[in-house]
């Protein structure tokens, strides 16, 4: 079998690209959700819809990994997940009302058609076995979000997060059956544009923050306040940004000397995940600071301020670990931090509050940037054979 470094790292296409924007919209819809239901109940719905559109992504994403959009057959595929994608992402606002089952259908068609289709295009052995069992775990996914539909409020809760828990087992854990697991070392597997495709992604999460900051700032008065939080909210989402992407091309070159590209693309798809459910929550948060900068944050903002920043971090801080020998003290310490800051800006003015959490993250930001993380060397390797 050829190595899986073998094949030439395809760019990835405008055809994704125009794929992407149903995304723009289920991200832009996602904050929306959440801002307008800011409690323990509304939280938990957005990250049920949110797990299950970005299940959506990703799975499309790596299926195109597997197949280039370049082959006729893919280009019907994605612009087919696109069309239904674009119903299922306006479903999100009424999910938990009238719309649940347009939800749930186009994201079970989504799903399992898009598995089946990878099914009977030709896929490698191991791609070919893996994608048998994933279609048994959606299978087994598929009543619970259909019972969900059926009924109402909290029952229906219950039930999607059951399973949305089915969804992340599976891709946390390779979508293993008993005696049967994921044996991806030495496949041919781009991992070169799945990052690509996922480092876009967060673009998507970090435009939507951006767009939040701008359309608080347009609603609110033009005062100094206003000026300040906005402010503060850019310089935030720019310091994030950085976080992310000044570890890029060292995870590209592992990417592209790994023997098991597959099982670190995978490694990537959950540190995504992680990471755009920070932005997210850091969106909102912005949002809710700039419409009213002077009440007390509280524990709902200092949750999404300081919390969405956490998560952010601590996704990217664990995936640079499974990739490399590297746990870096100062983002160990940041994490801290900010839940120290968070609990302690309870009662303090909600621009305060973001100035401090703004802080840390610039910091951290000022305090890496004096050693470019690119210029350490990466760990290597590994020869032997490894299981995901």
């Amino acid at each position: 079998m050829e190595s899986s470094s073998d094949p030439a790292r395809r760019e990835v296409t405008p055809l994704e690209l125009f794929f992407d924007l149903v995304f723009v919209f289920a991200i832009g819809q996602l904050s929306h959700q959440l801002l307008a239901h800011p409690t323990w109940t509304g939280a938990a719905q957005t990250l049920v819809l949110y797990l299950a559109v970005y299940a959506a992504w990703a799975y499309t994403a790596w299926a195109v990994t597997l197949v280039p959009a370049e082959d006729p057959r893919t280009r019907r595929m994605l612009l087919a997940v696109m069309f239904v994608g674009l119903f299922m992402n306006a479903a999100i606002p009424r999910a938990f009302s009238d719309a649940g089952w347009v939800f749930v259908v186009t994201f079970l068609l989504i799903h399992i058609g898009r598995t089946v289709w990878l099914l009977r295009v030709g896929l490698d052995p191991v791609s070919q076995e893996h994608f048998v069992r994933v279609l048994v775990w959606f299978v087994v996914g598929a009543p619970l979000w259909l019972v969900g539909a059926a009924v109402d409020g909290g029952a229906r809760l219950a039930w999607w997060a059951a399973a949305t828990l089915i969804e992340v087992v599976g891709i946390m854990t390779a979508h293993p059956l008993p005696g049967r697991r994921l044996e991806s070392r030495q496949v041919n597997f781009d991992g070169g544009h799945l990052l690509e495709r996922g480092r876009l992604f967060m673009i998507i999460a970090l435009g939507e923050t951006v767009l939040t900051t701008g359309t608080a700032l347009t609603a609110a008065p033009y005062e100094p306040m206003s000026l300040l939080t906005a402010g503060v909210a850019l310089m935030g989402t720019i310091a994030l940004f950085w976080l992310f992407f000044s570890r890029s091309e060292r995870i590209v070159r592992h990417y592209e000397d790994s023997e098991d590209p597959m099982r670190a693309g995978r490694s990537g798809v959950i540190s995504l995940m992680i990471s755009v459910a920070g932005m997210v929550a850091v969106a909102v948060a912005d949002e809710r600071v700039i419409a009213h900068p002077v009440e007390h944050a509280g524990i709902t903002t200092n949750l999404m301020l300081f919390g969405g920043s956490a998560l952010y971090i601590a996704a990217q801080t664990w995936h640079g670990a499974t990739l490399f020998d590297d746990l870096p003290w100062s983002r160990l310490l940041a994490l801290p931090a900010l839940v120290i800051a968070g609990t302690v800006t309870l009662r303090a003015p909600a621009y305060l509050a973001a100035v401090i959490a703004a802080a840390v993250v610039v910091g951290l930001v000022a305090f890496e940037s004096r050693r470019p993380v690119d210029d350490v060397p990466a760990r290597p390797v590994p020869s032997g054979h490894r299981p995901n």
